[in-house]
C-alpha cells in the first residue's frame, strides 16, 4: 500500500472514531511533510532507520513538543496500518518522543483580569469575556454553543469537549447578567450563542472569537500578549488559589489525565507563600 493510500484510509477510519477536524487537519499536514521526504513509497518498504533519519534531518530545528507531535503521528499511522494488516512489520513501534520539560501555562493575575473587564466596551465583549473566564472553556467548545444550551436556572451549560465528550460547566452571576443582556439585545434569529457583529449575522468562528479577545486586550495596553487560552489557565489557577480540589478542577476543565491539571498546583504562588508563612 502506498503512503498516500494509507493516509486516506487512516483518515476515514479516524473520522469515524471521532477524531476532531482540527486533529485530522494537523495530521494531514504531518502526512504531507512525511510524503515530501520519503516520496510515494510503499508502506512495507519504510524502515525504522528511514523514519529516524527523517526525524533528525527534518526535526532538528523543532521544539521538543513539536517534534513529539510529529513522532505521535508517525506512530499512529504505522500502528494503524500494521493492525489493519496492510504491512507485515511496524517500523515505528520503537520510536520514542523527545523528553521535554513541563511548560508552565501563562495565566493572568486577578488585577489583569479586572483591567480586561474595563476594556470590554460592548455587551457582546462583556458577555464573551465573562463566559471565557468564568467557565474555563476551550475556544473550540465555545464556538459550538447555541443559545438553547444555556441553562439560566442554575447557570450551567453542557459543552462538547475533546473526543466529543460532554461535560457540565458553570458560570457566575456576573456572566449570567451580561449573557442575558447580550441575548436580549440581539435582533437576529440565529441559534448560535455568539454571532458576528456584521450583517448578516452568523456563528462566530474560532478566529473571530480569538480576534475579539485580542481586540479587548489591545485597548487595555497590557505589556503581555493575551489569547483566549490564557483565560482558561487563569480560571484554573484562580480556582487553585481559592483552595479548590484538583480533582474538581480536572472535572471542570475536562482533562483526561490528572497530571495535566496538577501543573496548576505549581503555578499558585499565593498558596506556596501561605505555606511558607505558616511553617517557617
Amino acid at each position: 500500500m502506498l503512503l498516500t493510500q494509507a493516509w486516506e484510509k487512516y483518515q476515514m477510519d479516524k473520522t469515524i472514531e471521532g477524531f476532531s477536524p482540527l486533529t485530522l487537519k494537523t495530521y494531514g499536514f504531518q502526512h504531507q511533510l512525511l510524503l515530501r521526504y520519503l516520496g510515494e513509497v510503499h508502506m512495507d518498504d519504510v524502515t525504522t532507520d528511514q523514519l529516524k533519519q527523517y526525524l533528525i534531518e527534518e526535526g532538528s530545528h523543532l521544539k521538543p513538543s513539536s517534534l513529539g507531535h510529529r513522532v505521535r503521528f508517525i506512530r499512529s499511522l504505522f500502528r494503524w496500518t500494521h493492525e489493519e494488516g496492510f504491512i507485515r512489520k511496524n517500523p515505528a513501534s520503537k520510536l520514542k518522543e523527545p523528553k521535554s520539560g513541563k511548560r508552565i501555562p501563562k495565566y493572568l493575575t486577578k488585577r489583569e483580569i479586572e483591567y480586561l473587564r474595563e476594556g470590554c466596551h460592548t455587551t457582546l465583549e462583556k458577555a464573551l469575556f465573562e463566559f471565557f473566564y468564568s467557565t474555563g472553556c476551550r475556544i473550540g467548545e465555545i464556538a459550538k454553543l447555541n443559545r438553547s444550551d444555556i441553562n439560566f436556572i442554575d447557570n450551567s451549560v453542557i459543552v462538547l469537549g475533546k473526543g466529543d465528550k460532554e461535560r457540565e460547566v458553570y458560570f457566575d452571576i456576573k456572566c449570567s447578567i451580561w449573557l442575558k443582556r447580550y441575548l436580549g439585545e440581539r435582533g437576529d434569529e440565529e441559534a448560535c450563542l455568539f454571532v458576528t457583529e456584521r450583517h448578516p449575522k452568523k456563528r462566530m468562528s474560532v478566529d473571530t472569537l480569538r480576534y475579539t479577545i485580542k481586540r479587548i486586550s489591545k485597548r487595555v495596553g497590557l505589556s503581555k500578549t493575551i489569547h483566549p487560552h490564557q483565560l482558561r489557565h487563569s480560571y484554573a489557577t484562580h480556582l487553585v488559589d481559592n483552595g479548590a480540589p484538583l480533582e474538581m478542577i480536572q472535572s471542570l476543565l475536562g482533562h483526561e489525565k490528572s497530571e495535566t491539571t496538577r501543573i496548576y498546583a505549581h503555578l499558585s504562588g499565593k498558596i506556596r507563600q501561605d505555606f511558607y508563612k505558616r511553617y517557617f
